[in-house]
């Protein structure tokens, strides 16, 4: 058999058949690479990538900003995947508008200079020690975000052009003080009013509503009648905190953990050293001759903090005689570091050193030896270490046990219950927009609400809402989404009915009483019949608290002697007129000078978003 095999392979048709399926290949290989290629931008700006890795790294950023802001908030709003979808659509969209603004800033020649961008990063607080720039907490604070220092220079640049053309944009833009002078008197002018209030539930025993309304009103509004779905939630919930407390450690487990974690304890050897970097440029070799030629200076005894100021390319240690502060391994350039390390005493100098930025001289200053913190000093952290260290393997014991008893006995909470050592919770009847506090998780409620928890009536999974925090739960009572009967709703309906018909008749009264207002007649007889009396309030403000706020909207949007019926709060409405409008004569300039101010913002924002929309129109945009 294997040789007629052997004799077929080597047929015509077995070659030709052969050759097809390697031609498939070959061209499903280049399709294949040309969509990977493509798929590695999420938009192309004028012929511009922004690459999904940029977009990735933004949408994380926001997203880590957003759940530290808002916790709990976000966490139900990122459970919605529409929501996640239009929020990384919105990241997108900002970056098309920065990548915009940044092809527009090269097309009008914007520049910064070496000297700006160097005044820029001395003047950020964040590198501030004591109200000064300090090297040590610059060079800490770029490398715990990842950044080199020709990296964050070139990041600093781009920010600084952007602003430059938002600055050229506000430079545009003014408010004159007369468009400040008036708004500042309509701002703060006072009106006298007068106004009647009513209570809508004085006409109530005069309003008659038939069953054929209710029915009409159901048959009309019926989506207004579902119910959501309801479950009550049998639970068990097992946190770190609830296996910590029971964990005891001896003294020989603390001993022997301190033996095993010394490096935790001990504080490396760091060293403080001083260098002079010339940068390669576009030419090496002259970086080489010109770093040579500072070397001869260092070696012939010439002071090497001045020979840094005169020659390096690192601008900011330069102005501190090339000073690094300290650091330990792992830091610096591993060139760098090494030759750091090998420098005997305090004083040496290194030969020329050459790293990814250029030739170093480095010089040792000083030298802080390895230091080891003695368990007595540090015995409370190990043992909390030991504990939590036991309690979380417990914990993941447990885990294993709940999730095992869980789906071996599934219609039950009891095995699980005991697994924990935990009792199970019972909640009330609840909506997934009502969770109560202890299953208000997006994970819980996904699980809770699933299919397979109502129908199948089995437990869910090990469901981790935290790290080291877990629920197992249940549906005990289920009530499904429903149309509720007009027999149910009937009595609502009529109540609603008869607080809109006494609403209306309200606003009825008071529009006689406006227009006879408006013809001069006099409506004492008909304030009489409620013994209404009219309420006066001079000089109110737009942010008066001692009047209803659609009253004060009211007031506010009305010419003298006009009036309006306005819908109050609490089954209430209004007929308010204005008797007076009051408007200073003299106006104080100090605020004159801050609104024009606000003005000119506000217009350079309106300006600036319609500069990004008009370089959308203009741009060919692709997002993919």
């Amino acid at each position: 058999m294997l040789e007629r095999i052997r004799e077929g392979s080597q047929s015509p048709w077995a070659i030709g058949i052969l050759g097809l399926i390697i031609l498939s290949f070959i061209f499903a290989g280049v399709g294949g690479y040309m969509s990977n290629s493509a798929s590695t931008a999420a938009a192309t700006v004028n012929g511009d990538e922004i690459t999904l890795d940029e977009l990735e790294r933004a949408y994380q950023n926001e997203r880590a900003r957003m759940e530290q802001q808002f916790g709990d908030a976000f966490a139900t709003l990122a459970s919605d995947t529409e929501y996640l979808r239009n929020f990384r659509s919105n990241i997108l969209d900002r970056l098309i508008g920065e990548t915009l603004i940044d092809q527009a800033a090269v097309e009008l020649g914007l520049r910064v200079s070496d000297e700006q961008v160097k005044n820029a990063i001395i003047s950020m607080n964040d590198f501030h020690v004591d109200g000064q720039f300090n090297n040590d907490r610059y060079i800490a604070l770029l490398r715990q975000a990842g950044f080199q220092p020709s990296n964050f220079r070139d990041f600093v640049r781009t920010d600084l052009i952007r602003r430059q053309l938002s600055q050229s944009l506000i430079g545009t833009e003014f408010a004159l003080d007369s468009e400040a002078v008036t708004a500042l008197k309509m701002r703060e002018q006072t009106r006298d009013i007068r106004y009647l209030i009513v209570a809508t539930s004085l006409f109530a025993d005069k309003v008659d509503v038939s069953d054929q309304q209710v029915s009409d009103y159901y048959d009309a509004n019926i989506n207004q009648f579902d119910t959501e779905q309801k479950v009550s939630l049998e639970y068990v919930e097992l946190t770190l905190e609830d296996v910590l407390k029971d964990i005891s450690v001896s003294e020989q487990e603390l001993a022997e953990y301190y033996q095993q974690n010394i490096n935790s304890y001990r504080t490396e050897e760091e060293r403080q050293v001083s260098h002079i970097l010339l940068e390669f440029g576009d030419d090496e070799d002259a970086a080489k001759v010109k770093a040579e030629e500072v070397l001869a200076k260092v070696n012939s005894g010439e002071n090497f903090a001045e020979l840094a100021k005169s020659f390096s390319s690192d601008t900011f240690s330069a102005e501190n005689g090339g000073d690094l502060g300290f650091f330990s391994k792992g830091i610096m350039d591993p060139a760098f570091e090494d030759a750091a390390f090998e420098l005997a005493q305090t004083g040496d100098v290194s030969g020329l050193v050459k790293s990814a930025f250029g030739y170093h001289i480095i010089k040792l200053t000083d030298v802080k030896a390895e230091q080891v913190t003695p368990f007595s000093d540090v015995q409370e952290q190990v043992e909390l270490a030991v504990k939590t260290f036991k309690a979380e393997e417990e914990f993941y014991v447990i885990q294993q046990n709940m999730a095992e008893v869980a789906f071996e006995i599934p219609d039950s909470l009891e095995g699980v219950a005991a697994a924990a050592n935990k009792s199970a919770i019972k909640t009330e009847l609840f909506a997934r927009s009502s969770a109560p506090a202890g299953v208000s998780h997006p994970q819980v409620l996904a699980s809770a609400f699933s299919d397979a928890l109502i129908q199948e009536g089995v437990n869910s999974e090990v469901i981790e809402v935290a790290k080291n925090h877990i629920v197992v739960a249940r549906v005990a009572e289920f009530e499904p989404e429903r149309t509720q009967l007009l027999d149910e709703v009937s009595q609502t309906i009529k109540q609603r009915l008869v607080a809109e018909a006494s609403q209306q008749a309200a606003k009825d009264y008071l529009s006689e009483i406006q227009a006879n207002l408006s013809e001069n007649a006099d409506v004492s007889a008909q304030l009489g019949s409620l013994d209404l009396v009219w309420q006066d309030k001079s000089a109110i403000t737009r942010n008066d608290s001692s009047v209803s706020r659609p009253i004060i909207s009211a007031s506010f949007a009305l010419a003298k002697n006009d009036s309006e019926v306005v819908e109050l709060f609490n089954e209430e409405v209004a007929l308010v007129q204005v008797q007076a409008i009051n408007i200073e004569a003299e106006v104080d300039q100090s605020k004159v000078a801050s609104l024009q101010t606000q003005l000119a913002s506000s217009k350079t924002q309106n300006l600036y978003a319609a500069v990004i929309e008009s370089l959308k129109a203009q741009a060919d945009i692709e997002i993919y």
